[in-house]
């Protein structure tokens, strides 16, 4: 038994078949009798294929007028490209309105960024294998320094809001930060060590990122590497509104982004927002809940109540059993805080916890080393030797 091949037309049966008939004729024992299937295929090659195609087949004296019997001789690949991946992406770009730019340099380097993110130098590369003829480097560069000089953030950041306008709604924006690191060994005005999210120690910086409800990306603007997440959030929602006309959005961020100093510019420039809260906090404003009612919860359970702005106050106090019900007016020194309970958060945070115990324990008995510590600052002390 042997597997020859699978047809769906009666031209790719015509050639499965003869390649069937080549290794029967090649088997051990030549002569050797085959069943007679009756899947002779007599195959048109004039409807078959081109004259370009024509090569492809041996073709024997005709059995009648106009008609040939097909024989093919094994395929050969001559060369291979991802030319339905590029169409896809460059017609997703005329989509969004970034044709108007009129740059196809700059939309092949899109288009190869999207595919793999590479270097500069590697871009001619993933172009190729997408069966393009990529620019050459000196002009790849040069289309780099337009972006900046031409304004192209600006012009894609007024299309992308356009479409996000047209296709949903900007009411509600969500913000968040990553970090992008350089294989550089020293720093610049902009590339510096800092916090990174890969814990890595190299150079980086921090690229702060605004998009719609469905995660389409409206406004985006990067930082030295070692700027506070905190402190990039207010940068990137001032710009948007400003180069928009902005004047009734919900803000959305994480915990990272949470700090009384941000919350109260956010209220005072009058936006609306909903921020991810610690869970350290959460002693302080369920102080009243774990009094009357304990510190079990159901799974999904919703509470809400009062978070004090700065500190510690008294706006819900713990002799009442009614959870407060936030009001700016009345309650000015505290911002409306919403908790909900999740059984598989709680179990995952608690897995997680057992192991930082346990690796903590390891420590301490002097089974493992300690983590060496990610930043060293070293001064000379009195006697000239560095202080860690």
């Amino acid at each position: 038994m042997k597997y020859i091949g699978s047809a769906r037309t009666p031209a790719e049966l015509g050639i499965v078949m003869a390649r069937a008939r080549q290794v029967l004729e090649e088997y051990e024992h030549p002569g050797q009798d085959a069943f007679d299937l009756g899947l002779d295929v007599v195959v048109d090659v004039d409807v078959l294929a081109g004259e370009s195609d024509r090569a492809l087949f041996e073709l024997p004296a005709p059995v009648a007028p106009g008609v040939v019997r097909a024989t093919a001789t094994a395929g050969r690949v001559v060369a291979t490209a991802s030319g339905l991946l590029f169409d896809v992406l460059a017609r997703v770009y005329d989509d969004l309105g970034f044709d108007v730019l009129g740059d196809p340099v700059f939309r092949d380097l899109v288009v190869a960024r999207v595919v793999e993110p590479t270097s500069l130098l590697d871009i001619g590369r993933v172009l190729a294998e997408m069966g393009r003829e990529p620019a050459p480097y000196i002009t790849l560069r040069r289309t780099l320094a337009r972006c900046a000089t031409a304004g192209y953030r600006d012009k894609i950041a007024d299309l992308s809001f356009a479409y996000a306008q047209a296709s949903g709604d900007i009411s509600l924006c969500l913000y968040d930060v990553t970090t992008l690191y350089f294989e550089a060994e020293k720093e610049d005005g902009l590339r510096k060590v800092g916090f990174s999210k890969e814990r890595r120690v190299d150079p980086q910086i921090v690229v702060g990122l605004l998009v719609d409800r469905r995660g389409f990306p409206l406004e985006i603007a990067c930082f030295e590497g070692n700027k506070a997440e905190k402190l990039t959030l207010l940068t990137v929602v001032d710009a948007f509104r400003e180069r928009h006309g902005i004047e009734n959005m919900v803000v959305v961020a994480d915990a990272g982004m949470l700090s009384a100093g941000n919350l109260t510019k956010l209220d005072e420039a009058g936006y609306r927002f909903i921020v991810g809260s610690r869970a350290s906090k959460a002693p302080i404003d369920l102080e009243s809940h774990f009094r009357w009612h304990g510190d079990v919860f159901t799974d999904g359970q919703v509470i809400d109540t009062l978070t004090p702005k700065i500190g510690k106050n008294a706006q819900n106090d713990p002799a009442l059993k009614a959870e407060p019900v936030w009001d700016p007016s009345c309650h000015t020194a505290s911002w409306r805080a919403v908790w909900a309970y999740s059984a598989k958060r709680a179990a995952r945070d608690g897995k997680t916890l057992t192991l930082q115990e346990n690796r903590a324990r390891a420590v301490v008995d002097g089974e493992t080393a300690a983590r060496k510590p990610r930043f060293v600052k070293a001064s000379v002390g009195g006697h000239g030797i560095p202080q860690g």
